[in-house]
């Protein structure tokens, strides 16, 4: 489904058309612009596909509550999935700002090692850096904890983040 801006990857019209009738003629004739996850587009331009990165993942986190955060960590390991061997390296390379949480910057270095492990590469120099001193389990039910211990990948472990391995798995 596209929405109004031509856009394939935006599932609503833009918000500029429900209220388009309302605007003056003379204002309509100024190219109209479409709000997306990566910024500001014009109307009918429709740029190159760009995967979401790590560094772009971690902007969208700040401010984010849990649900939206698990969401869009869901979508950027979705992305990457798809997404060429060659290409993926290029989505962890750069280090990620801080998303505002201590406990997610460890999350993101925890999870570029383990996928680029599990695409038989060696992780980039900036997960180095990243632990926590007390354990977190981001599923933090009785359940979910055992689950977490039993299974959480060894990057995610040894940087005391606790989720277990189906968890990071996009259906």
């Amino acid at each position: 489904m596209t929405g109004a801006c031509g856009n394939v990857r935006n599932s609503r019209p833009c918000s500029a058309v429900g209220w388009l009738s309302l605007v003056p003629l003379t204002l309509r004739r100024r190219p109209r612009r479409c709000i997306t996850v990566g910024g500001v587009e014009e109307r009918g331009h429709i740029p190159a596909y760009q995967p979401l990165t790590l560094v772009r993942l971690s902007v969208l986190l700040v401010g984010a509550d849990e649900s939206r955060r698990w969401r869009l960590v869901a979508e950027f390991l979705e992305e990457y999935r798809w997404e060429p061997s060659d290409a993926r390296q290029g989505m962890l390379a750069e280090e990620p700002a801080s998303a505002g949480d201590e406990r997610w910057d460890v999350f993101l270095a925890a999870l570029a090692e383990h996928l680029t492990a599990r695409d038989g590469r060696g992780a980039p120099g900036w997960v180095e850096s990243r632990s926590l001193r007390r354990l977190w389990f981001p599923f933090n039910t009785r359940a979910a904890r055992v689950d977490a211990l039993v299974h959480a990948p060894a990057a995610f472990r040894r940087r005391g983040v606790y989720v277990a391995a189906q968890e990071l798995e996009v259906a």
